[in-house]
């Protein structure tokens, strides 16, 4: 979910980092690439046997929207829509597949393949936030000068004016700082770089506040970074200990995971593609995310999360009501994410036949996750694409845009509209 990165927008984010959305992909710059695939290199599948999963959205419908990102110039698309009661299980999947898992092969995307999730994290981090504030142990209006006194300093940031609330909700208005590349010398010279996060936090101290805490709105993974090292500072225990024990585990999301010092997803994973602004296509399989976090799952957990959340089984009702209290997102991310607004850790976009969504894309060197889930968790889709579409602004919002249109038909159960 997504970078030069010194600043966290779409136009100006690199490639490594837990980028919002399929935008925040790379600098905007030049020429495409076209990527030659096999015609008929797909798969449709159902899973369980009452039916699509979708309503009126089928199996031919999810194969023609994922072919769809394919002929984008995309390696590998796997996408699942999973409906039912969200307290019943997993419920029903319809599942597609389309293009390659490695370029050069007629090696297929696997249909439940791992891939690293990158902001969709986010949500997990939030979900443990407002559990610990529903405990008492915190309170979302807490600065982070009480958890982590004298961390955020200098240059004109002061976390006695930065709360929990503007952490999770990216209105603090720190500047991101994170390392990254944007070129594929500067792939191979700095993918298997590693980063505390006081480093990381270290790093957009350097700089002044894009704005005054509660003025705006700027995407901040440093942000994020933040939340775990509170999570720690209240809990005594590890961020991802946490995550585990009060997300994963509940939920048995046992292929969601923390690579650790391992570059590459577990197996089966279709290799990850960036396309450089330069327009050369690099295989980015293996690296090392810079900030903390950076789970590898698969879109059947991140279904099971999403429906889990909205259909109440992880917050009280007036925990997760909090965390769906909005602010609209910058003019730029709105480009992006039409009509989009950020809650606590969740985005709201609106949906087409009425009422709107819930989810949280992301990014992380050339995987791109789109997902979201209707508001009752009746019904998620997530979207994972294997390549990410650096070489030019109008190729990341194309990407973006086209797995949004995926997203919304499967959720309104409107299939069979023509292009």
């Amino acid at each position: 979910m997504e970078s030069t990165r010194q600043k966290t927008t779409p136009r100006r984010r690199r490639i490594r980092g837990r980028w919002p959305t399929a935008a925040a992909v790379l600098v905007a710059a030049c020429a495409a690439v076209a990527v030659q695939l096999p015609a008929d290199a797909h798969e449709g599948v159902r899973d369980g046997a009452r039916g699509p999963a979708g309503g009126g959205y089928g199996r031919d419908d999810l194969r023609r929207d994922t072919d769809a990102l394919r002929a984008l110039g995309i390696t590998g698309v796997q996408a699942r829509v999973t409906a039912g009661s969200s307290t019943a299980g997993p419920g029903r999947s319809l599942v597609a597949t389309s293009g390659v898992a490695d370029v050069g092969t007629h090696r297929p995307v696997p249909r439940n393949g791992y891939f690293r999730m990158a902001s969709t994290g986010k949500a997990l981090v939030a979900t443990v936030v407002l559990q610990l504030a529903d405990e008492g142990r915190l309170a979302l209006d807490d600065t982070v000068d009480r958890w982590l006194p004298g961390l955020v300093t200098g240059n004109g940031n002061d976390g006695r004016l930065i709360t929990v609330r503007h952490l999770l909700r990216h209105t603090a208005g720190l500047h991101d700082d994170l390392p990254g590349f944007a070129t594929p010398r500067e792939y191979y010279e700095h993918r298997y770089d590693t980063y505390t996060p006081r480093q990381v936090v270290a790093r957009a101290m350097k700089h002044r506040p894009d704005f005054a805490p509660g003025t705006g709105w700027g995407y901040s993974n440093t942000g994020y970074v933040l939340l775990d090292l509170i999570i720690e500072k209240v809990t005594g225990r590890p961020w991802h200990e946490e995550v585990g024990a009060r997300v994963l585990a509940p939920l048995g999301m046992d292929r969601t995971y923390l690579p650790g010092g391992t570059p590459a997803p577990r197996s089966p994973h279709a290799r990850a593609y960036q396309v450089f602004p330069s327009g050369e296509r690099v295989d980015v399989t293996k690296v090392l995310v810079p900030d903390p976090g950076g789970y590898v799952s698969t879109t059947a957990d991140v279904n099971r999360f999403l429906r889990a959340l909205l259909g109440g089984e992880l917050l009280p009702p007036a925990r997760l009501a909090e965390m769906r209290e909005t602010v609209p997102v910058s003019e730029e991310l709105a480009e992006f994410w039409p009509g989009g607004r950020y809650g606590l850790g969740l985005v709201e976009r609106p949906l087409s036949c009425g009422g709107s969504y819930w989810g949280h894309g992301g990014g992380e060197a050339g995987y791109i996750t789109v997902n979201g889930a209707t508001g009752d968790g009746r019904r998620a889709v997530t979207v994972s694409m294997s390549t990410a579409l650096g070489d030019s602004h109008d190729s990341m919002l194309r990407q973006e845009r086209v797995a949004g249109e995926l997203v919304d038909r499967a959720l309104c159960g409107t299939g069979g509209r023509g292009r």
